[in-house]
């Protein structure tokens, strides 16, 4: 199974720590909130520096660089299909309504021969750590409690 690198981008908003996620694109996951969201992040292969990766992945899903800055390292976590993600935290902002994903190509719907060009990401949001933990993919909810705990050492 593919390794992946990601960012997970915070700043401290009036509310507390807020976390930047982004929604999956495409018509398989248009109905779907909670569970999918997911930190920025994509595939690298062996040999490439994950960090590297990380801040392409970020790139092409937001449409901006990441943020220069002191990357904290928020470990590896598996997700339930067996994919590995390995992270960061960078400190920074952005407005969320105006990232410009890279697309891709999906056959749509599955097993029909068609295909279809879809965003990578539909749209990203800044949400606070208890709201995150809901819309989260849950094995990444690891990483927001792992970005919490170096934030209060």
């Amino acid at each position: 199974m593919a390794a992946s690198a990601g960012i997970l981008l915070y700043r401290r908003g009036a509310g507390g720590l807020e976390v930047l996620l982004v929604h999956p694109g495409g018509p398989f996951w248009a109905r779907r909130d909670q569970g999918v969201w997911s930190i920025p992040k994509g595939e690298y292969v062996a040999g490439e520096d994950p960090l590297d990766a990380a801040r392409r992945e970020f790139a092409e899903e937001l449409g901006v660089p990441a943020p220069d800055g002191e990357p904290i390292e928020l470990g590896e976590i598996t997700q339930r299909a067996g994919k590995r993600v390995r992270a960061w935290a960078l400190a920074g902002d952005l407005d969320a309504s105006v990232i410009h994903s890279n697309t891709v190509m999906i056959e749509w719907p599955p097993r029909s021969g068609r295909s279809l060009e879809i965003p990578e990401v539909d749209r990203a949001e800044w949400l606070s750590l208890a709201d995150a933990r809901v819309k989260v993919n849950p094995a990444q909810v690891e990483l927001l409690d792992r970005l919490q705990a170096a934030l209060s050492a």
